[in-house]
């Protein structure tokens, strides 16, 4: 079907540069080729993105009007806690899971809840980025975004772990999720001694933030020379400000740069968890997640958000992504060493 009939049925790409954007590929599937969706589900879904997710959804129950989709959301750590607790108790709810963090998702599996994907759909993403019992959706990638006007990338460290020490005045987020799970990434390539070190050699120079936009605002202005953040604020601030003096640098092959992933998992038997699943890996969602949301599609033949290198120019850790779900040894290091 052309472009413009399938738009019709998809409100959220109503603007055709958006349709027209995603390469055709073997990776990437239309909604046009996938069977239509009857009968009940029950979606957790943990909250982000600004309601882009519940445009997806919305745009999914529109073409699909015998799916009766009902929707819990809440923090994404907090459903999956329910999740575990409710199946504790032999009163399970919720057929499919979608998390903005894979630390949930790790969380879910731990308790052998998830059931496991088929090959094919799993086929479909990412090299790096297939899992058997779950499908990530988006990613996002950990930068070390720099002001334009003060240093140039090749002033940044390509180590994460030589940043501390190279002059740059720095800016983090450490009460912030996933500035927590990049921490969590460190301790389990490097070792918690060496992450206790880099926090505490960090500390030294960093201005502290609520948050990670607040961290990209602070480089952008000049406070600070670098920060440490998710990929998509620096673009989503460069949306709104062209001419902002920030742009972003990458280290290599360490948590520097780890691509972590927002992910769904189905936790009831049967063909229509599966297929839900399939809507949000086809290329007309993923290409609008890039579009709108910065994030990176996690589809073979997708193309990233402008601003963004391929993914594979990055070189990023190989991480389970599910341990990340390891958190309480990773505050209990901030904490011994005074950061939070």
């Amino acid at each position: 079907m052309a472009a413009s009939s399938a738009m019709a049925s998809w409100p959220f790409l109503a603007n055709q540069s958006l349709a027209q954007s995603a390469p055709q590929s073997i990776g990437a599937v239309s909604v046009e080729e996938l069977p239509p969706l009857r009968g009940e589900l029950t979606l957790y879904l943990g909250r982000g993105e600004g309601g882009l997710y519940e445009n997806v959804l919305q745009a999914i129950q529109d073409r699909n009007p015998d799916l009766e989709l009902g929707i819990r959301r809440g923090p994404t750590a907090a459903l999956a806690n329910a999740i575990v607790a409710e199946a504790g108790a032999g009163a399970r709810r919720a057929d499919l899971f979608w998390a903005v963090d894979s630390g949930a998702i790790g969380l879910i599996n731990e308790a052998g809840l998830a059931q496991t994907l088929p090959q094919d759909l799993t086929g479909q993403l990412q090299p790096t980025f297939q899992y058997p019992e779950w499908a990530p959706i988006t990613g996002r990638i950990r930068t070390v975004p720099f002001n334009t006007e003060l240093l140039s990338a090749e002033r940044v460290p390509t180590n994460i772990m030589d940043i501390p020490d190279s002059g740059l005045k720095m800016g983090w987020a450490p009460a912030y999720a996933a500035f927590q799970s990049f921490v969590t990434a460190m301790r389990l390539l490097e070792g918690e001694e060496a992450t206790a070190d880099w926090l505490q050699r960090a500390e030294r120079n960093a201005e502290e933030y609520a948050g990670e936009l607040g961290v990209v605002m602070a480089v952008e202005r000049g406070e600070i020379d670098v920060g440490f953040a998710n990929h998509y604020y620096a673009l989503r601030l460069k949306a709104g400000m062209p001419d902002a003096r920030v742009d972003m640098a990458y280290t290599n092959n360490d948590a520097g740069c780890l691509v972590n992933a927002s992910g769904i998992l189905a936790l009831s038997e049967g063909d229509l968890p599966v297929n839900f699943i399939r809507y949000l890996l086809t290329r007309e969602v993923q290409t609008y997640l890039a579009n709108e949301a910065y994030e990176l599609p996690m589809v073979s033949g997708v193309n990233p958000p402008a601003g963004l290198p391929p993914l594979e120019s990055v070189s990023p850790p190989q991480v389970d992504l599910t341990l990340l779900a390891d958190l309480r040894p990773t505050l209990d290091l901030m904490r011994n060493v005074g950061v939070l």
